[in-house]
């Protein structure tokens, strides 16, 4: 029902990008190009500074953007409510998941809500914690699912699982005889990290400042944004690593890599996080209550 311009200006001014803008929109970037030029147009005034190859809102951009998030979020609030007069939870729900989350724990459980409510659409995007949190806040996402508990100011979570880490190495490494592993002993290995931003670097880190190692002090071989690159690099005996053992349960069949349980163990919760101030509809509060009975499962 919201003016289209005003939706494809809303995302130009979110992501400060024409192209990255027409990728969620699903448009050209002509066309994008269009639909703010025709804003502009309308309201006699120019929305972005435009230099080199960056963008900027102008005072008027800023003063539009912030109608147009007000505009769009009770755009959104009455066509869901309108919908729920069906009875029916229905409708798209965009939803954003940490990588370890995505990728091992959420497709059978995505499975599941679906069979229960078949009329829902869910959008999965796909990038680490930190990221997951800031699309949440600024309700680009209804919800998310992240592997550290949330720190944002502007978000609400829930505990929907536990999930434990274990260190991993090469089966021809020197630890794959041990029946545990502390953090001293890990701090001389060559180690594989995940990247800044990512809930379970936090969460490793942290681990690893309680057992009295300064995680600036590890021996970074190598910073991967890639669970799968971590696992081919600990395989091929370049270091160790910490990683959910959710995640290698093919590679422990296979006899690729050997999981050493961690002393102390490091069992970390998995969250749900929502924007504080978001309409709560239908559709989002299944989802919560999914998330909160069934993702412990």
């Amino acid at each position: 029902m919201a003016d289209r311009r005003l939706q494809v200006f809303y995302t130009v001014a979110k992501q400060l990008s024409f192209t990255k803008a027409a990728e969620l929109l699903f448009m050209t970037q002509p066309a994008v190009t269009f639909q703010v030029k025709q804003l502009e147009e309308h309201f006699n005034t120019r929305l972005f500074e435009r230099s080199h190859s960056k963008i900027s809102l102008t005072p008027a951009g800023d003063l539009v953007l912030d109608y147009a998030e007000r505009i769009l979020n009770l755009t959104s609030e009455l066509e869901t409510r309108m919908g729920e007069m069906t009875g029916q939870v229905s409708g798209i729900l965009m939803l954003g998941a940490s990588t370890t989350i995505a990728e091992y724990m959420l497709p059978r459980k995505l499975g599941d809500f679906k069979v229960r409510y078949p009329h829902v659409q869910a959008r999965l995007t796909v990038a680490n914690s930190e990221t997951i949190e800031n699309k949440v806040a600024d309700h680009t996402l209804d919800v998310g699912l992240i592997e550290a508990p949330s720190q944002h100011p502007h978000l609400k979570s829930i505990v929907c699982c536990q999930d434990e880490l274990v260190m991993i190495c090469s089966p021809q490494h020197a630890f794959a005889k041990y029946h545990d592993i502390a953090p001293v002993q890990m701090a001389e290995q060559p180690y594989i990290s995940r990247e800044t931003g990512s809930g379970t670097r936090n969460v490793v880190d942290d681990y690893f400042r309680l057992g009295g190692v300064n995680p600036e002090d590890l021996h970074i071989a190598m910073e991967l944004g890639s669970l799968e690159a971590i696992k081919g690099a600990v395989e091929a005996g370049l270091g160790i690593a910490i990683v959910s053992r959710s995640t290698i349960l093919k590679e422990l069949k296979l006899g690729e890599l050997v999981a050493i349980p961690l002393n102390p163990p490091l069992i970390r919760p998995l969250s749900v996080v929502y924007a504080e101030g978001k309409f709560r509809s239908r559709l989002l509060q299944a989802f919560l209550d999914y998330a909160e009975t069934r993702l412990k499962d």
